[in-house]
């Protein structure tokens, strides 16, 4: 991996909010949505956030933001909503005057992104979304004890995140992190001392669990890669399963991880980094299936039904994988075999093994 350098600049929101945004990488623009308690320099070289960071920047130039209230951004904040975190996204895309793009929503992110694809159908090329989710803790049907649970996880970071002692930012850190090394943990504890003050860290954190997309999830027209932790201890593996069942255009993978943070040395960390760059078809692993007619007639969610179908999984198969009804796996398959010219499976899994697929 080439050594990327990151550029720090500041934009203001509608509301006054000034934001603190970097670049690193070159290539086309990759734009992350902002997630919670980052801080620009600190996450650049940490144990926790350095390989995300430099691997995103590989084939693109990523941009993100620190979100409002923590970093290197505004501190002193009234409004956290989702609305306002589009808000804050609309003034980084027009600080930098990008036109089309890629984006990118890790955790709570992926619910602002969703918002704001839905708001600039024509910005947004690709959604990637990361342990997100389209509905926040508290619109999840609740028991009693597990409201209790959700205010009680709002209030230590209220009460106990200001103190020297980790212990109450450790709760935290465990979850987003239960196989980190001591130092990846101590550094995660330090980050949400340094890049944010608990009232606002609570604030955000009650927010969190108002979010509510699931209106506008099936809205979405850009094509979408769901990853998501079969055992996240941040956020439960179903809602992620419910956000890519939501979205018009996506494809479901489950990742071999129990960290909402994926770590460096597990192999869940480079199979994200592979379906990201091929599904955005850049860098090495993207090389894909050569796009040469009738197979570039083919639209994206054709040639990922095509590229299942020469790894010779069936109907049911495709559609469990892809997380839509076997009726549409049918309809695709049909229109595959249209433009190919073809008349059986058979015919199709050869055409589309030469030139690739599969």
């Amino acid at each position: 991996m080439r050594s990327a350098k990151q550029q720090i600049h500041f934009c203001t929101s509608s509301d006054g909010v000034r934001l603190a945004y970097a670049t690193a990488g070159d290539g086309p623009p990759l734009v992350k949505a902002a997630n919670y308690l980052t801080h620009l320099e600190h996450d650049w070289q940490s144990p926790v956030w350095k390989h995300w960071l430099h691997g995103l920047a590989e084939h693109h130039t990523l941009i993100r933001y620190d979100e409002r209230g923590c970093g290197l951004s505004d501190w002193d904040v009234d409004d956290f909503s989702i609305e306002a975190w589009v808000q804050d996204l609309e003034a980084v895309v027009e600080a930098l005057d990008l036109d089309r793009f890629p984006l990118l929503g890790i955790s709570q992110g992926a619910s602002v992104s969703v918002a704001y694809a839905v708001k600039h159908p024509d910005k947004v090329s690709h959604l990637v979304l990361y342990g997100g989710y389209a509905r926040g803790r508290f619109h999840r049907d609740l028991t009693p004890e597990e409201r209790v649970e959700a205010e009680t996880m709002i209030n230590v970071i209220r009460v106990g995140w200001g103190q020297e002692n980790p212990a109450f930012r450790q709760l935290f850190s465990t979850q987003l992190m239960p196989e980190g090394t001591e130092e990846q943990m101590t550094w995660l504890n330090d980050l949400a001392r340094v890049s944010a003050t608990p009232e606002n860290a609570a604030a955000m954190e009650r927010a969190f669990y108002h979010i509510d997309v699931t209106d506008l999830a099936p809205k979405v027209t850009a094509p979408a890669l769901v990853l998501h932790g079969r055992e996240d201890a941040g956020i439960p593996f179903e809602e992620g399963r419910r956000l890519a069942a939501l979205l018009p255009d996506a494809r479901f993978v489950p990742l071999d991880s129990k960290n909402h943070i994926l770590l460096a040395d597990e192999p869940a960390w480079q199979r994200f980094l592979d379906e990201v760059h091929q599904f955005l078809n850049s860098g090495p692993s993207a090389s894909g299936p050569v796009d040469q007619p009738p197979f570039s007639e083919l639209t994206p969610r054709e040639r990922e039904v095509l590229d299942l179908v020469a790894q010779g999984l069936s109907n049911p198969q495709i559609a469990e994988r892809l997380v839509i009804s076997p009726k549409t796996v049918r309809n695709h398959v049909s229109r595959i075999f249209s433009k190919l010219r073809v008349s059986r499976r058979a015919e199709a899994i050869v055409q589309a093994r030469e030139a690739g697929f599969g």
